[in-house]
């Protein structure tokens, strides 16, 4: 009977023990800061992995930080401040341009789904003689749309009109409802509420059908050299969670419900069909092709991005990785 008892015991010890072990041998997450750049379903694709714990599923604490435009938040990832974050590609180039290190390793989104919004009297394009234009930040996708839109107007910035920044998308249209700019350049979402509010569209920048990367997730070569493995480990997250966000139409109808602080399930529907299942890419790989519209639009101003090609920017080393163990195929098998 005590041999039976003093088997039971040290059983129990064991397992207690090894449980034990098993737990302490577990790797803490790892903390990581994150920037996001616009309040807009061009982010969507970090919001919603985010909220489904996918990054902690692959060893990351992350904690997002947001950053009103594109340009301000390169900024910050460059500094070193924080090492990752979602903006566009023409910051990239433009942050490499000056002596930066930015690098593309993901794309958020390659489309231009914006608008230039008006005030109601604000009939035409000429009417903007004189006035001022609202964008997020210069270097933006904001800014960048509006500069293409810009080649197809008699109108020009600085000669004929004002462009000034404005921070974030709500900030635009609250400074056009109160009349403190004649019109903005507004994404698709808040397009929708600005129309509520009885403004005009002048312009649509998504009918210039242009691959630019609105979007793209940037960090630095420096920081991928000493943390290589923290950047493998967002990119192969953020991958499954491209194929989670497109999979999971109700889960990501509530993210957007968050983020856009708006709960008409009508118009957050609409949202996610047009960013998620429309805009964002199936598999996010960084796209050359959209660089080289960017760095044609950057080249007619500054001629050094004349001689620069596209994958001077990019990074695609963990899409390489990940092709070569099946990862993706078997996400969308």
């Amino acid at each position: 009977m005590r041999r039976r008892l003093f088997a039971i015991l040290m059983f129990s010890f064991l397992c207690a023990s090894d449980t034990s072990l098993w737990a302490q041998a577990k790797p803490p997450l790892e903390k990581m800061r994150f920037v996001y750049s616009a309040i807009g379903g061009s982010q969507s694709s970090v919001w919603i992995p985010y909220e489904a714990g996918i990054f902690r599923k692959h060893g990351l604490d992350i904690e997002l930080l947001y950053v009103g435009g594109g340009g301000r938040a390169a900024q910050v990832v460059q500094s070193g401040e924080v090492p990752l974050g979602i903006f566009n590609g023409g910051a990239v180039i433009n942050a490499n341009l000056a002596g930066g290190d930015l690098v593309i390793v993901a794309s958020g989104m390659n489309a231009m789904p914006f608008f230039l919004m008006a005030r109601p009297e604000i009939r035409q394009i000429e009417d903007l003689k004189g006035k001022k234009v609202g964008i997020t930040r210069f270097a933006s996708a904001t800014d960048f749309a509006l500069m293409y839109a810009e080649e197809k107007w008699p109108m020009k910035r600085g000669r004929d009109f004002a462009v000034i920044q404005m921070s974030g998308q709500p900030d635009m249209l609250a400074a056009l409802k109160s009349r403190a700019v004649e019109a903005a350049v507004l994404n698709a979402e808040f397009t929708i509420l600005a129309r509520r509010e009885g403004l005009r569209e002048l312009a649509d920048m998504s009918a210039l059908g242009l691959n630019f990367p609105t979007s793209a997730i940037g960090t630095t070569r420096s920081f991928i050299k000493r943390s290589e493995n923290t950047v493998r480990k967002f990119v192969r997250a953020f991958v499954e969670g491209s194929h989670f966000a497109k999979t999971q139409r109700a889960f990501g109808v509530e993210v957007f419900k968050k983020y856009l602080k708006n709960d008409d399930l009508n118009y957050l529907s609409g949202i996610y069909d047009l960013y998620v299942l429309r805009y964002l890419p199936k598999v996010p790989y960084p796209s050359p092709e959209a660089m080289k519209t960017v760095l044609a639009q950057i080249s007619e101003k500054d001629p050094r991005a004349a001689t620069a090609q596209p994958d001077q920017f990019i990074d695609n080393r963990f899409f390489q990785e990940l092709a070569r163990e099946g990862f993706i195929q078997r996400l969308w098998r």
